[in-house]
This record gives structure tokens, C-alpha cells and sequence, in this order.
């Protein structure tokens, strides 16, 4: 089977290009697959996480990123330039690789890619959630063009949600809606965290969505509490320039860091994980950090966290934006050793739910049936 999936690149280090390796790499190792990845703004950028040497990678140039250059009227007729563009250049790419399916990544591009696939089956992926197109989006102008392409997300094949929360969201636009949830990088190093150190982690781009301020807040009150601890920081984003600069001005053991390929590693010499995102489409570092055996706190915002933790269990689920809340609970896995260990042991059986060849197995599946019905 021939496979395209098609995205606006593979450039960042961030959980969408990381899941979309691992698929990728997955479909190539495994099965009769041929694996395709169109993108739209690569241009020289190296991609940061491996790929199958067997996976074709074909950037089209597009450049989306010229029209902020123009202003008002210009940037409007500079976009309708590139979308006409990309529209050309995928119509010829797709007939050039003649795919069996095509996987959308981006809802932003799902207009061209209906008007450029004829009839190829189309699978849409949401990484971003319905909530965050629908109502988090801060101009009117992104709001009102995903609205436009509702009537375009209607004709996808299959939309696939990573959460319950956000599948029931997508109903409202296509009744073909699968929750399949992502591909973990699972801890296959046979170690486990001693839990013994005192240090905490976050891993996470800078970005308003992960909500880094709270974050902030939440480890001023625990320094307080636990001075001796350290909280340590990897990700980077728009924001961690202005971050840096005030943890710089504080004294409380918050430490920021670059990504990094070996956060397994990093995972292994921490004691507890803090999530603190505004919305989380799936939340990868959790069972990411749980498979090493670390507890987890994140809020309980829409929709990942609360699929994956059971409250109490293997991690705590804290009521949304509830700073103080939440800054009992960290200090309660602080000061409990025997707790964190007993949630840590949790947690390593609570992320197997997570296993490449379980959540694989669920994409075949849908690729069959799919594939099928043409």
C-alpha cells in the first residue's frame, strides 16, 4: 500500500513531527508499505528526529511563511498566491506518486488537498483538537477561514481524534470519527527511576498553550516548601527567550534547558513530571514520563490529560488553573517517597496502553477498511 501523508514540515522539535516519525518509521519497518511525506514549508531545515532511509520526503517550496512580509490587502492577495501554488505543485506531486491513501496532518491544508487528491481516500488527522480551531485561534480572520473549511473536513474519508473529548467535538462536522491515540516513545531500557532524586521535570514548548507562567507560579510556591528541589525545563518556543529572562532574575532552582533526543535519559534521573497546558490534544510526555516511572500532575484541561491519568493512581489530575491545587499536590509527592514510588509503579503498567504495535495495529486497521470501501 502507498501511502502519503502530507504536512507543513518536519522541522521543529515538537510532538507532532516526533509521532509522525515514529509512524512513519513504523509503516516503513513493518508490512508492505511505501511511505510518502509531502511538506510545504521545509525548505533547508534539517529534520530533528530520524527517518527511515526507505520513507520519500518531497518539500514543494511553498514558503507560506513570505506573506507576512505584506500587510492588509497584500498579505490577503499573497496567500490566495501560495495556496494557488501549493494547490498546483500537490496536484502534480499526487499524480506523480499515485497514492493508495492520503493522511492529512494539517486541518489548515485540508481545502487543497481535497480539491488536489480527485478520488483518493483522505484521512485527516487532529493534533490540534476541534477546541483549539474553534475557539482558541486569537484572529477572527483563522477562525472564519476554519469555518469555511468545515463544509471541506465534511468530505474527509475519516477524521482521527487522539481523545474521546475531542472525537465527540468533531462529530459535529463528520460522522466518520476514530479515537486512535498516539504512538509513545515508550521506555525500552529495562531502568526505571529510583525516584530518589530531587528533581522534577517539564518537557514542552514555550508556547502559550502550555501555560509556562503557571508553571512558573506552581514552582515558586514548592521552592518555598522544598528549596532543596530542582525543576528542570527542556523545550524551546517563542516564549522561552522572555521565560529565561525571569527565571534569570529568581533564585529558586528552575533550571531551562534545549531539547533533547535523550529525554528517556532525562526522564530516568527525575522523581515526578509537571504538566501544565491550557488544552492538550493527547499529551505525549506523559505516558512518555510514566513508562519510566514517574507520577505525573497535569491540569485536567481539554482533553488529553484526563485519558490518560487516573487520578490518584499513577499521577494527580488537578482542577483547571487551580495553582494552589496543584502545588499541593507536587508538594505531596515530594515529601511522600513511598507514594511517588507506589504511583510510580503505576504508571509503568498504565502506559503500556500506549505500545507501538497496539496503537499501530488500530491504523492498519482503519487503512484496510478505508482502502476497501474504493
Amino acid at each position: 500500500m502507498r501511502i502519503l501523508y502530507i504536512t507543513d514540515s518536519l522541522a521543529v522539535w515538537g510532538g507532532i513531527e516526533r509521532v509522525l516519525g515514529d509512524k512513519m518509521n513504523y509503516l516503513a519497518d513493518h508490512g508492505n508499505y511505501e511511505i510518502h511525506v509531502i511538506t510545504t514549508d521545509q525548505g533547508e531545515h534539517p529534520i530533528p528526529y530520524p527517518l527511515n532511509e526507505r520513507i520519500h520526503v518531497k518539500d514543494l517550496n511553498i514558503r507560506y511563511h513570505q506573506k507576512y512580509k505584506y500587510h492588509g490587502i497584500k498579505r490577503f492577495q499573497k496567500d490566495i498566491e501560495l495556496r494557488r501554488l501549493f494547490l498546483r505543485r500537490l496536484k502534480d506531486a499526487i499524480a506523480d506518486i499515485l497514492p493508495d491513501l492520503i493522511i492529512g496532518i494539517r486541518f489548515e491544508s485540508i481545502n487543497t488537498i481535497i480539491k488536489a487528491k480527485g478520488k483518493i481516500p483522505l484521512i485527516c488527522e487532529s493534533h490540534s483538537m476541534y477546541y483549539a480551531y474553534r475557539y482558541e485561534d486569537t484572529t477572527i480572520w483563522n477562525r472564519l477561514r476554519f469555518l469555511a473549511s468545515r463544509k471541506y473536513i465534511r468530505q474527509a474519508d475519516c477524521i482521527v481524534a487522539l481523545t474521546e473529548g475531542d472525537a465527540n467535538d468533531w462529530r459535529q462536522v463528520n460522522c466518520n470519527v476514530r479515537v486512535i491515540p498516539n504512538i509513545v516513545h515508550l521506555n525500552d531500557t529495562g531502568r526505571y527511576s529510583t525516584l530518589e532524586s530531587k528533581k522534577v521535570i517539564f518537557v514542552g514548548r514555550f508556547t502559550i498553550q502550555k501555560d509556562i507562567w503557571s508553571l512558573l507560579k506552581v514552582w515558586e510556591f514548592v521552592h518555598q516548601c522544598y528549596p532543596d528541589w530542582e525543576l528542570h525545563a527542556y523545550g524551546e518556543g517563542e516564549l522561552k527567550a522572555g521565560f529565561q529572562k525571569v527565571v534569570d532574575q529568581e533564585e529558586i532552582n528552575l533550571i531551562v534547558h534545549e531539547p533533547t533526543l535523550d529525554i528517556t535519559e532525562r526522564y530516568l534521573e527525575s522523581s515526578l513530571l509537571m504538566m501544565t497546558s491550557v488544552y492538550e490534544p493527547f499529551g505525549l510526555v506523559l505516558p512518555e514520563a510514566m513508562s519510566c516511572g514517574l507520577p505525573v500532575v497535569a491540569f485536567d484541561c481539554p482533553y488529553g490529560p484526563a485519558d490518560i491519568i487516573s487520578d490518584g493512581v499513577d499521577g494527580y489530575l488537578v482542577k483547571d488553573r487551580d495553582i494552589h491545587a496543584y502545588t499541593d499536590r507536587v508538594c505531596q509527592l515530594i515529601g511522600n517517597y513511598q507514594l511517588r514510588r507506589q504511583m510510580g509503579k503505576n504508571a509503568v503498567t498504565s502506559s503500556q496502553r500506549y505500545h507501538a504495535d497496539y496503537i499501530m495495529y488500530q491504523w492498519e486497521s482503519l487503512f484496510n477498511e478505508i482502502t476497501l470501501k474504493k
